[in-house]
């Protein structure tokens, strides 16, 4: 297989990014629609991270920096891609902006159930944390 086309997501990519997680990532979120993934990209171009092959969408991976933490979300590689590499492309990509930024530490929300997930964070060098817990509370009142 040639390596994947690593490039940030634009605002034309929000569809295709939607549907792919609804094939590919393991749960949805509140902020998975249009709004919410438009509103990351207008406010941090870099952090939505894209892996395309042979002209499709491959991978995704959400690099977050805040200026003190670094947040990766929705690391996601199409069932019909896995254990090519892609997903490691998309973390290398993930931590080289991150250390660019000054980032210290990477972490991931990982679903507990998500067994494929937590392998595959493993196997890239994450260790779980025990000792916390996370704690969310949805603002602004129900979802529309």
């Amino acid at each position: 297989m040639n390596d994947p086309v690593i490039r940030t997501a634009e605002p034309g990519d929000l569809d295709a990014v939607l549907a792919f997680w609804r094939t590919a990532a393991e749960g949805t979120s509140i902020s998975d629609d249009r709004d919410g993934v438009g509103r990351l990209i207008a406010r941090d171009p870099e952090a939505l991270i894209l892996a395309e092959h042979a002209g499709e969408l491959a991978g995704t991976v959400i690099a977050g920096f805040d200026g003190w933490r670094c947040h990766l979300y929705r690391l996601a590689v199409h069932p019909g891609h896995r254990r090519r590499g892609i997903g490691a492309a998309l973390l290398a990509a993930a931590e080289e902006r991150f250390v660019r930024l000054g980032g210290r530490r990477g972490d991931a929300m990982v679903l507990d159930r998500n067994e494929l997930g937590q392998h595959a964070w493993r196997a890239a060098g994450y260790e779980r944390q025990e000792e916390w817990s996370r704690w969310v509370k949805p603002l602004g009142g129900p979802p529309s």
